[in-house]
């Protein structure tokens, strides 16, 4: 599938924003936690503070509010500054790296799965994404979601993995090529939610896209802190009902 120019421009857009790496810092040791919660994906994980937010801060506020046990793993940390909550520091750990496609998360997750421990719950943010904005094979990227998804089952095969149909980028770069492969991505989603799911490990596709307007996004990709809290809440509406007590 060809896209047109703004998407290229878009897609480098996003390879210029890089999360903070911690590679070079001692790794937290593994977390003893219930509820051991990756948030797994790009940009839209990474957030980028004041420019843009993640879904991270908005989600954390949700589950401190009504008491959960959890704990936010990865080997990436968020060096921006977040208001306290109930008294509580923001937990800053994730896995989002701004830019970065199916394949490149593919390759690496082992590595992460390794320093962090294997997660309870994955949040799976934007599979595909940018994938799409830099003009890379479609079938290869289901592959590579799939391979993601089978890495995490091989890590903890009790993990429930929670994984978006994403929300669109803003109306006036969505093109007819760009809305189509979102529609069968949506799609596509769903089946490898429903093969991948076991007895003891729940994929589950989760829809970000219905609702989902202009007015919550910062910029052609990424979510204001409307938006941020739409997606949030979304997740948390899944993670009330399979989180441990």
């Amino acid at each position: 599938m060809k896209m047109v120019l703004k998407f290229l421009t878009i897609g480098i857009f996003l390879l210029v924003f890089n999360s903070c790496h911690t590679d070079d810092t001692i790794p937290n040791p593994p977390s003893n936690s219930i509820n051991k919660i990756m948030a797994l994906g790009a940009s839209r994980v990474a957030g980028d503070r004041p420019e843009y937010e993640s879904f991270r801060y908005e989600l954390w506020k949700d589950l401190t509010e009504h008491s959960w046990t959890f704990d936010y793993v990865g080997t990436q940390t968020d060096e921006a500054s977040y208001p306290m909550f109930n008294n509580l520091d923001f937990d800053i750990d994730h896995e989002g790296r701004a830019g970065w496609t199916s394949g490149q998360i593919l390759s690496d997750i082992n590595n992460w799965l390794a320093e962090t421990g294997a997660p309870d719950i994955v949040l799976f943010s934007s599979p595909g994404g940018n994938d799409a904005l830099q003009n890379l094979p479609y079938d290869q990227m289901l592959l590579n979601i799939s391979g993601i998804v089978d890495a995490l089952q091989n890590a903890n095969p009790d993990v429930i993995i929670i994984i978006e149909q994403l929300a669109p980028a803003r109306s006036d770069v969505m093109t007819a090529e760009l809305t189509t492969y979102f529609n069968q991505l949506k799609q596509d989603i769903v089946t490898i939610a429903s093969e991948s799911s076991s007895s003891s490990s729940q994929v589950i596709a989760l829809d970000m896209f219905t609702e989902f307007t202009d007015d919550l996004l910062a910029d052609d990709v990424h979510y204001n802190e409307a938006g941020a809290d739409f997606i949030a809440s979304r997740y948390y509406t899944v993670l009330k009902n399979v989180l441990e007590e």
